[in-house]
């Protein structure tokens, strides 16, 4: 064969002869297996740069029913958060030699459905998933069925079989309420969030949960919203109306308690001095802003460590655990702290 006439293909059994090794050997080196000695590998990678030999991971991924691609199919883009997971999720899922392919539901079960049937056909290797709003059971169980691996992040689908990686939320959410009642505040109210995604339930459990251990009887100031700005802006006029002696308020999100410090300032109220506020998710403008905003950490790039320890596992047939909780915590800043009293 001549080596120069580009028009003949270099296949890997080229490359098996010129590194003096077995086919298996160099299949081994292109899939990035560790079931290889460095020494073998020197001298694949060698021969592979001599005789410029390109690597199909199309028709790989056809022979091996396999790509390297991992589907990322998050949410809501238009989320703060959600860019600094998906920041997160792609250095770790890089790390493992597979390469993210990130799209958008916009908090759609019906677009939801379409991507991933649409990315089926790419023959994926996994699906990260963090769920619309009204995904069940019976259509995370059928794609995992159909031979995907799938891990659920952020939100869980109740008794799924596909392991979920969450943070704390009750105890995010008990925290910021713990700060709250210490200063002798007992009129506190839970803003944010709607019924039909599990994070709602968890953050309102955990705020529950806080009052029920101080002995602070619930007065019910508990408004639903949507999760933006305006929800925020929307359910504080609502809350303003059923419970006017509001003295702090637990936010669903930061970007909720955004939209909550705006309607707060429509009204001529302080934020952090009439009302304290705080927020979860500690995104980075939250620090920044006037008051500075007391949130609850979730450190995105745990969230992404953890998730590719989970898909690591699937992918080598093993079983991760069913569920993991990312520890977080409170950061106080102005907006919720003892000494801003008018």
């Amino acid at each position: 064969m001549n080596k120069n006439n580009k028009s003949e293909k270099i296949t890997i059994f080229d490359v098996a002869k010129e590194a003096q090794v077995s086919k298996s050997t160099v299949s081994l080196v292109l899939t990035q297996s560790d079931k290889v000695s460095d020494r073998s590998r020197e001298k694949v990678l060698k021969a592979i740069d001599k005789l410029g030999y390109v690597y199909n991971r199309d028709a790989a991924a056809l022979r091996s029913k396999r790509s390297n691609l991992v589907a990322l199919v998050i949410n809501d883009l238009t989320n703060p958060y959600s860019a600094q997971l998906a920041v997160g999720l792609e250095k770790h899922i890089g790390a493992l030699g597979m390469l993210p392919m990130l799209v958008n539901t916009g908090e759609c079960l019906t677009r939801q459905q379409q991507v991933v049937n649409t990315l089926k056909e790419y023959n994926v290797a996994a699906f990260v998933i963090c769920p619309a709003p009204g995904t069940d059971k019976q259509w995370v169980n059928r794609l995992i069925e159909s031979g995907f691996p799938v891990i659920n992040i952020m939100r869980e689908v109740p008794f799924s079989d596909a392991p979920t990686i969450l943070p704390d939320n009750q105890k995010g959410t008990l925290l910021a309420t713990e700060h709250l009642l210490s200063q002798g505040i007992e009129k506190i109210a839970f803003v944010g969030g709607t019924e039909d995604i599990s994070d709602y339930h968890e953050r309102l459990a955990g705020y529950q949960t806080a009052l029920r251990l101080h002995q602070v009887a619930s007065n019910n100031a508990i408004v639903p919203a949507s999760t933006n700005r305006q929800g925020g802006r929307e359910a504080f006029n609502t809350l303003m109306q059923t419970h006017p002696d509001t003295e702090a308020i637990v936010c669903f999100s930061d970007v909720i308690a955004y939209g909550v410090i705006e309607a707060m300032r429509q009204r001529q109220l302080e934020p952090g001095k009439d009302i304290k506020v705080v927020g979860f998710d500690d995104l980075e403008d939250s620090r920044l802003m006037d008051p500075s905003l007391s949130s609850v950490h979730i450190e995105a790039d745990d969230i992404g460590k953890r998730t590719c320890l989970a898909l690591a596992e699937l992918l080598n047939g093993s079983a991760p655990a069913v569920r993991t909780l990312v520890d977080v915590k409170l950061i106080v800043r102005d907006s919720s702290r003892a000494n801003n009293v008018r």
